[in-house]
């Protein structure tokens, strides 16, 4: 087989602060509703500290499927892949799943810590005995890739992406190359991340975490709210999602993927980085800046990232761009963010809305664009870009079209 035409997205599955699933996520966007809140399922003494919490323990995510904990060794992290994975299959036939040349590309940054960090007094004890042990090898980002597979009973082509902030992102690039170049038919691609102590002291210690609701692209910004969730999209080629009558959800018209190699963590302060990955996906897209309608920007309101994604969008696209960052309702997601915004951006395109950045006052210094503040209805989408720019200057931009 030789290249491609199209790529489309004829599935779905999202979890997020927001609740279970698209309706839920949806109707929280359009109500301007946060899914901020302190933590009640996550064990840590920052009990007042902001994020973005899925309101289900493990064991009721567990009985929502079936599914025995005792013989599962399912962590958090694996549970909401199969939560999110389990609303996309159903506009699918899972037997002639199993049959198709199908990839699964997973995203995930931490594993699951958020397991393993409460058996860590057992890891280290000499006389601790029992089924502990079974989670050692849940560390690993592929564990929760693992499960799902196993649980659905797939057989794919697999891959783990772990590029901090973008992962889920490269997955949908993956994704898209490996159905452009005729290796799969299919490909399930997305993250997942699950809150854990492990990861909400790293990011104290790194002083950037808003101790307040975060506030992207505001002067007085403070850093992030950190969250937990799982988004995964199917991506197929076009003429074969014609063929079997699929429902169309949006078109992957164009993508990029950058990296600084400025800082090991910050971006190029110049938004260089960021600037070269839109203006590579617009080329891809056969776009111009003029024919983006809204940027779901990656805006996690820390210091550096906000005025770099800023001045990157300012010197591409003008100042009368419409955009706005999402993070205010579910809360920094890392692996799963790339993905979750993704959906959120078709969401946009179908919807025909812009959902609005929450918690913003005061116009950067540094800027002249502000983002939106306000619920847009009845605007006629056509492309909206998503922008997820990691750790380390790892830089992507998607442009999804309207079916």
């Amino acid at each position: 087989m030789g290249m491609a035409g199209n790529i489309v997205i004829t599935g779905a599955g999202i979890v997020s602060a927001l609740g279970i699933g698209h309706a839920e996520n949806l109707q929280a966007l359009q109500a301007m509703q946060s899914g901020m809140n302190t933590p009640s399922i996550l064990n840590t003494i920052h009990h007042d500290l902001l994020v973005g919490e899925l309101r289900w323990s493990n064991e009721s995510i567990a009985a929502k499927f079936g599914i025995d904990l005792s013989a599962s060794y399912f962590t958090r992290t694996s549970l909401l892949a199969i939560t999110a994975i389990h609303e996309l299959l159903e506009s699918f036939d899972l037997v002639s799943l199993q049959k198709d040349r199908l990839a699964f590309l997973n995203a995930n940054t931490v594993g699951g810590m958020c397991s393993v960090e409460d058996m860590y007094p057992q890891f280290v004890s000499r006389e601790a005995t029992g089924d502990f042990v079974k989670y050692i090898d849940t560390l690993d980002c592929a564990a929760s890739t693992q499960d799902v597979v196993d649980y659905f009973g797939l057989k794919p082509f697999t891959a783990t992406m772990s590029t901090a902030c973008s992962s889920s992102s490269n997955a949908l690039i993956l994704g898209a190359r490996m159905l452009a170049q005729g290796l799969v038919d299919k490909a399930i691609c997305g993250g997942c991340d699950a809150l854990s102590r492990y990861t909400i002291n790293g990011f104290l210690s790194l002083k950037n975490v808003d101790k307040s609701l975060c506030m992207p692209f505001d002067q007085n910004r403070n850093g992030l709210n950190l969250g937990e969730g799982a988004a995964f999209l199917m991506l197929e080629r076009e003429e074969d999602a014609i063929k079997r009558g699929a429902h169309i959800l949006a078109f992957f018209k164009g993508y990029n993927n950058t990296n600084d190699a400025y800082h090991p963590t910050a971006p190029s302060p110049d938004g260089a980085g960021a600037y070269r990955a839109m203006t590579q996906a617009l080329k891809k897209a056969n776009l111009l800046p003029e024919q983006i309608d809204y940027i779901n920007a990656h805006g996690t309101a820390t210091l550096n990232n906000d005025a770099a994604e800023g001045k990157a969008i300012e010197q591409l696209f003008g100042n009368s761009i419409l955009f706005s960052s999402t993070k205010p309702y579910t809360g920094h997601t890392l692996a799963a963010a790339g993905a979750i915004e993704a959906l959120f951006s078709i969401m946009s395109l179908q919807e025909n809305c812009l959902f609005p950045n929450l918690n913003f006052t005061t116009k950067m210094e540094e800027l002249t664009i502000t983002p939106i503040t306000s619920l847009q209805t009845n605007k006629p989408l056509k492309h909206v870009l998503s922008n997820s720019f990691g750790f380390g200057g790892n830089n992507v931009s998607l442009i999804f079209g309207k079916a």
